[in-house]
């Protein structure tokens, strides 16, 4: 195990929904900005969680099994999703606040972004899922008293059953924090693991522009402050096929857009 972080290049991969954003996001003022909101919807067959077996460092990580249910859905709703406009080019300002991203979409917005912060207490990701700002700083932090390796890797497509590649691979053999610039090219989130335990798992959205909201548990959502335009709306979940959208928003309205998935 040791520390890499690798430049990523990806070339003749063809038919992938998610193409490099080019270009820097510009913070200006929005006057009369419009709403976005809507419902995020799963049709099909909710799966039980996914069991592993605590294997080593029972000490610290507990003993028998862990339970992660990656596919969260509650009446109807699929939980653990964040909503984004793609490739908008100015807008509001990020929050001023960093630090805080575990509350992102809380409120029903995109709450605090910034500086991520991953905590690996009792051998879990804590939290499991939550969103940064490209080109900012992950502060993968090791609270336990034994080795980790934490891997994250950017998920092309979107989604961990897609292509990927390693973004950050750090040996953490004893508590402290590494930090380490991300820099994503084509996928919109990270997969993290950690290669010292198969049973810690977690996500991070990378976001490239601050219009983007994580689902409520009553599978709700909304991004306020949209400039007027036309857009290209876009529901990420880590394991699930990515979806997308046309929607037009006018200057002080509401447009509403629901998605589904299977």
């Amino acid at each position: 195990m040791k520390k890499t972080l690798i430049t990523l290049s990806i070339a003749g991969l063809c038919a992938l929904p998610l193409a490099t954003q080019a270009g820097t996001y510009k913070e200006t003022s929005v006057s009369n900005g419009g709403t976005i909101s809507g419902t995020i919807n799963f049709k099909g067959k909710d799966l039980p969680p996914k069991t592993y077996t605590i294997s080593k460092d029972n000490d610290v990580c507990g003993t028998g099994e862990r339970k992660i249910d990656f596919v969260r859905v509650k009446d109807g709703h699929l939980l653990d999703t964040i909503v984004y406009l793609e490739k908008v080019k100015e807008g509001k300002p990020f929050p001023a606040d960093v630090g805080d991203v575990g509350d992102v979409g809380d409120v029903g917005d995109v709450g605090d972004v910034g500086d991520a912060i991953i905590d690996q207490k009792g051998c879990e990701f804590k939290p499991f899922l939550q969103a940064m700002k490209n080109k900012d700083v992950l502060d993968a932090v090791n609270d336990d008293p034994i080795l980790h390796n934490i891997h994250t890797y950017e998920l092309i497509r979107g989604d961990a059953k897609g292509p990927k590649k390693t973004v950050m691979n750090i040996s953490q053999p004893k508590p402290g924090s590494v930090k380490t610039t991300i820099k994503l090219k084509k996928g919109p989130a990270m997969k993290i693991e950690c290669d010292a335990h198969d049973f810690m798992h977690g996500f991070v959205f990378v976001a490239r522009n601050p219009y983007f909201a994580k689902v409520a548990e009553d599978g709700s959502y909304t991004i306020a402050d949209v400039p007027p335009g036309k857009y290209t709306i876009k529901a990420w979940h880590g394991m699930l096929k990515n979806q997308k959208a046309k929607v037009t928003v006018d200057a002080g309205g509401k447009a509403t857009v629901d998605f589904t998935f299977k």
